[in-house]
């Protein structure tokens, strides 16, 4: 898309995309920069900035204060590996587990005579940000407070920081007392406690606030909610009840609109699948120097039995602990899974490089809000969102990274490929697979080849965080999040991509949970439709023909089947039934319309089983496909789904049904072992 399309940044900021600090903050000593932290950076994957090689090469002045504290064997080796991750010799310790920030902290004190601050508490009107610089703050480990009248800063050393205060600071002088050295999981609580309800209003409300017009939030329109929906319902009820009154053809218009609506959604599916996905070259490996930073972020509830599984699978990724940060954003009232995740060692015991934030209290209670809380204190250029049970390929975030160097600046999201990995615990399972290995192996790469937007899945997105916050972040209202951003993604002109890379994911076994988790689904995908179709003109100026077609005939073409399904089931026992016992058959199968209404129907089944047998055969798992026999039973469980989120609509719009976890019969990563391996065994995975 070009530029001219492009929604117009709107005022009062770009979402989670902060104002930039003041110049005597980012400019001071060069701290900001060197805390690799500055997320709007412009270099592509592999291309550090030059200043980063340079540091690269320097002494690794940073370990001066452990000398005669840890063995030389030890720091030598620190700063060897230092040189290989081009990152600070004493993050390299710190994320090994050889010691404690703290412990680090108070050694790297006494050494420059900078004060230690673990228990530094500002309050909001002592510091002389803003609400919306205090993000940035976050981003960079740098913040400017008043205390007894001077103006001081608060430091979380991250990459090459605690090199740079060592080469400028000498112990003593007037500027290391202005100084205080804060724990990094210190200073982001210290953030929280200062900007608690702005940074909680940004993440319930904040795309609300911004582009009301793209969010599922009541804030389209200054009335209640509940007006707003009423006058929703009564529009819809207008049509109907104007196409019901006409003469007899009324029930044949509704017969054609349908059918056309289905060729086209089983049209688009078809060629989707026929379009091969573009490969992606393999670069040479890129060495750990030249890797960004990236953040992996898991948005869990109620997941104690699954938390442990899913941080082995992430330690088992083939990434630089140095240089990977992991957010684990719970829930206030799930103490069950904090439990757990203490009980693993994260964040400071076994697991420094994972944090666990608490999603506030504020707006709806739902995984994008929880993803928004996070956003503001996401470190890396690049990141990923996962779910609790899900398993990625070892090499994930390289092949991610591969792509977007590949694709360009434009490409804003590399969506993976999900795999249900318990296929054979139940029927149900079975045909998730099914679905799963058709969309995500057939189609979504096809159709991510014709240039059309996607509707993502609820995981395995990479993002460029940049774009992320420039956007607004995801919808706190919309429960499925994803389909959302993936459309707007495409209207502020960016685009989605796939790689062949793999996520392991756990399918509802038990009909109940399998139920929950559709319906919630579809309620989204009403929402999502409804979000951008509000103005139908400006969604064609903003994502052209491809946009409005694929929100149609893909999100809208989804939940319109569902919903039509009992409708033609009827109708088709009807004709059968009246064939037999009566004297001529009825319903629109026995009409001149009858070979349109065939043809709709039939390519239906065809596409769905095109796509998933094509889908199992790329996975290794056409032996499933016999699974696809039962998709008119299938499709009927879907339409009950459908209505059921239909109600839900207008009763409890934005209830987050949650999917249960832990049940299905799958091999999962030892969770005893999560953050146990070493820099020797990191170095043989690579």
């Amino acid at each position: 898309m070009d530029a001219a399309r492009r929604p117009p940044p709107r005022p009062g900021g770009t979402g989670h995309g902060p104002g930039p600090l003041p110049r005597f903050l980012t400019e001071m000593y060069g701290l900001a920069p060197v805390n690799d932290n500055n997320v709007n950076d412009s270099c592509e994957p592999g291309s550090p900035p030059p200043r980063t090689r340079q540091r690269a090469s320097e002494r690794a002045l940073e370990l001066d204060c452990l000398r005669g504290v840890l063995a030389p064997a030890l720091l030598a080796a620190a700063e060897r590996r230092s040189r290989q991750a081009g990152i600070g010799a004493d993050q390299v310790l710190i994320r090994w587990g050889m010691i404690d920030e703290a412990a680090y902290l108070a050694r790297l004190s006494s050494h420059l005579g900078i004060p230690y601050a673990p228990h530094l508490a500002i309050a909001r009107d002592d510091s002389p940000l803003s609400d919306s610089q205090l993000p940035y703050a976050a981003q960079h480990g740098l913040i400017h407070f008043r205390s007894n009248g001077r103006l001081l800063l608060a430091v979380a050393p991250r990459g090459f920081a605690a090199r740079r205060l060592c080469a400028h600071i000498t112990a003593g002088s007037a500027f290391a007392t202005q100084l205080r050295l804060v724990p990094n999981a210190r200073f982001d609580d210290l953030l929280i406690a200062a900007a608690y309800r702005p940074l909680a209003e940004q993440a319930a409300d904040g795309l609300g606030r911004r582009t009301p017009e793209m969010s599922a939030g009541p804030f389209a329109t200054p009335r209640p909610p509940w007006r707003h929906r009423l006058s929703q319902a009564r529009r819809a009820g207008m049509l109907a009840a104007a196409l019901c009154l006409l003469p007899d053809f009324a029930g044949d218009i509704w017969a054609v609109l349908l059918a056309l609506w289905f060729l086209g959604f089983a049209a688009l599916r078809l060629g989707g699948t026929a379009m091969p996905a573009p490969p992606v070259p393999r670069p040479p490996r890129t060495s750990d120097r030249d890797l960004p930073v990236y953040t992996v972020v898991a948005a869990l509830y109620r997941e104690a039995a699954s938390v442990g599984s899913l941080l082995a699978a992430i330690d088992a990724l083939d990434y630089p602990r140095e240089k990977l940060q992991v957010i684990l954003a719970v829930e206030p009232d799930d103490l069950e899974t904090r439990a757990a995740i203490a009980r693993l060692g994260a964040p400071h015991v076994r697991m420094p490089h994972v944090e666990v934030l608490v999603s506030p209290p504020v707006g709806p209670q739902t995984k994008p809000k929880a993803l928004n809380w996070a956003l503001p204190f996401v470190r890396g250029r690049f990141m990923a969102v996962y779910d609790a049970e899900d398993r990625p390929d070892p090499a994930q975030l390289r092949d991610a990274l591969a792509a977007f160097r590949h694709f360009g600046a434009s490409t804003a999201c590399v969506q993976a490929s999900l795999a249900i990995d318990n296929a054979s615990d139940s029927w149900l399972s079975c045909m998730f697979g099914a679905e799963y290995a058709g969309q995500f192996d057939a189609f979504l790469p096809g159709l991510a080849r014709l240039g059309m937007p996607l509707p993502l899945g609820g995981s395995s997105n990479h993002f460029r965080t940049g774009i992320l916050r420039e956007i607004g972040g995801w919808d706190a209202y919309n429960v499925t999040e994803d389909a959302d951003l993936g459309f707007r993604l495409a209207r502020f002109g960016y685009r989605t991509v796939t790689i062949a890379s793999h996520t392991g994911e756990e399918a509802p076994v038990r009909f109940g949970a399998w139920l929950r988790q559709r319906s919630r689904w579809m309620k989204g995908w009403m929402q999502t439709w409804s979000v951008h179709m509000r103005s139908p003109r400006r969604l064609w100026r903003e994502s052209g023909l491809r946009g409005v077609l694929s929100l149609n005939l893909l999100v809208g073409g989804n939940v319109l089947t569902a919903l039509a399904c009992p409708f033609l089931f009827v109708q088709f026992a009807a004709y059968l039934a009246s064939s037999m016992f009566a004297e001529a058959p009825v319903g629109f199968l026995a009409g001149p319309l009858a070979p349109l209404h065939v043809v709709a129907i039939a390519s239906g089944y065809v596409s769905t089983a095109v796509v998933g047998v094509i889908g199992l055969r790329r996975q290794g798992r056409l032996r499933q496909g016999w699974i696809l026999l039962l998709t008119p039973l299938y499709w009927l469980c879907l339409s009950l789904a459908a209505w059921r989120a239909l109600i839900q609509l207008f009763r409890e719009p934005y209830r987050w049904e949650k999917t249960e976890h832990g049940i299905g019969t799958r091999a999962t990563p030892d969770a005893d072992r999560a953050g146990t391996r070493t820099p020797a065994q990191q170095a043989a995975q690579r």
